[in-house]
């Protein structure tokens, strides 16, 4: 490692990586001490990216880490809940201090002329585009499933948010994705709500998993879990009835993807393995970003958090030593897996329409027929009519003629049509 001074406003001199491509043990490196890592306010003092320059994959990894901050720094407060020892939750707190700090300092890089919808659409952008490489590089099948049912329900969010947008803001979704995403109908948001027993998973193996598997788990969970915190707050905040209702509904179907998502962690994971877990995914997901980060100085700051990090996987490491009894290797992989990546997922995400939009759940599993539990909560949830998420596209085709979407490719969304308009 050599030194370099951070390219971010106010930021102190860390160290930097070199060898981009070369595998990369977080282990084997030093970070920076603990007690060097607190930075006063004008080091915190970021500058927000453009709204209208930037990169929209910098403002996705951007939303991605403030997400894996907030599930890092409500996991610390768990573990601090239950833990009697003094010593540790002492080393807990310290650490937590400074992740509420990387917190601050990644969340405010978005920009504060961007309204909520905008960044409500950039944050579905991150569900489709993020859930869909992890769906394309997961090893495990049953776990694969999970991403690709999943990521079919985030992307009608998008689409059902674009057509919001263009009604009360009069903009175009295409602005924020930049035709990075495509913007077309996915599974019917409707149809995303079911039975809460159907929303349960069958965790991986702790024992067996491969360690690729929990980073992607953890991650996935965390990106929803930020999400269902976004739109319980800022759902009621819109005078607009339809907006208040859309956030309403879609907002309760990501109770249902957290629990979705979260049920795939191994319970019997205990906490310092868990907290080994979360340290080693920050360090993947700070080395991955600023791996492949389009922006110098956001890409200074992943490599400022990913050097902090460091050292905050080293003292769960040690933690879990002492008071678990075994080595973190044990359950570690030997080097980072291949970087996180965003990227366009159109033609995965054609491909899962083709062949997944009927899918719904039973139990731990999936089905494509509508079972009497599903039907039920149907009947109790949408039986009455006046469904936001239909209401939202009847509305924009009332006040413009049709609904609104981005299908980048010229083609048509609905597979039927497609093989059809690909006849002629």
């Amino acid at each position: 490692m050599t030194e370099k001074p951070c390219a971010g406003k106010g930021l102190p001199t860390f160290p930097t990586f070199g060898g981009q491509g070369m595998a990369f043990n977080p282990l084997d490196h030093k970070g920076i001490p603990l007690d060097k890592q607190v930075r006063n306010w004008q080091e915190l003092n970021v500058d927000p990216i453009d709204p209208d320059r930037a990169d929209p994959y910098t403002r996705c990894r951007i939303i991605t880490m403030n997400g894996i901050e907030v599930e890092a720094i409500m996991f610390s407060h768990h573990f601090n809940r239950i833990c009697p020892d003094m010593e540790v939750k002492r080393r807990l707190a310290e650490v937590r201090y400074i992740e509420q700090q990387q917190q601050k300092a990644v969340n405010w890089l978005l920009p504060g002329q961007s309204s909520v919808l905008e960044t409500t659409i950039a944050y579905e952008q991150v569900a489709v585009d993020l859930t869909g490489w992890v769906a394309r590089m997961e090893p495990d099948p049953y776990l694969k499933q999970a991403y690709e049912f999943g990521v079919l329900e985030d992307f009608d969010h998008l689409y059902r948010y674009a057509n919001l947008y263009e009604m009360i803001e009069h903009r175009k979704a295409e602005k924020i994705v930049d035709g990075l995403t495509e913007i077309i109908p996915g599974r019917p948001t409707p149809l995303h709500h079911r039975a809460p027993v159907d929303n349960l998973r069958e965790p991986y193996d702790r024992t067996k998993a491969a360690p690729v598997s929990k980073l992607h788990a953890l991650t996935i969970m965390s990106a929803e879990q930020q999400t269902m915190n976004f739109y319980m707050n800022v759902g009621p905040l819109y005078m607009e009835p339809i907006a208040r209702r859309l956030y309403q509904e879609i907002g309760l179907i990501e109770e249902e993807h957290v629990t979705h998502y979260e049920s795939l962690v191994d319970p019997g994971e205990t906490w310092w393995e868990r907290l080994v877990n979360h340290e080693y995914n920050e360090c993947y997901l700070y080395h991955s970003f600023m791996e492949t980060e389009s922006d110098p100085r956001i890409k200074a700051i992943w490599e400022l958090h990913l050097n902090m990090e460091l050292e905050h996987l080293r003292i769960a490491c040690d933690l879990m030593r002492e008071h678990d009894g075994r080595d973190p290797e044990s359950i570690l992989a030997p080097a980072l897996p291949e970087p996180v990546t965003f990227e366009p997922n159109k033609q995965f995400i054609r491909g899962l329409l083709a062949t997944q939009i009927d899918l719904t759940t039973l139990g731990t599993g999936y089905v494509r027929e509508a079972h009497e539990r599903f039907e039920r909560m149907q009947e109790q949830i949408n039986g009455a009519g006046h469904v936001p998420s239909d209401e939202v596209l009847e509305q924009h085709t009332a006040q413009f003629g049709s609904d609104y979407r981005l299908s980048t490719d010229g083609r048509h969304p609905d597979p039927a049509q497609r093989r059809q308009d690909e006849q002629e």
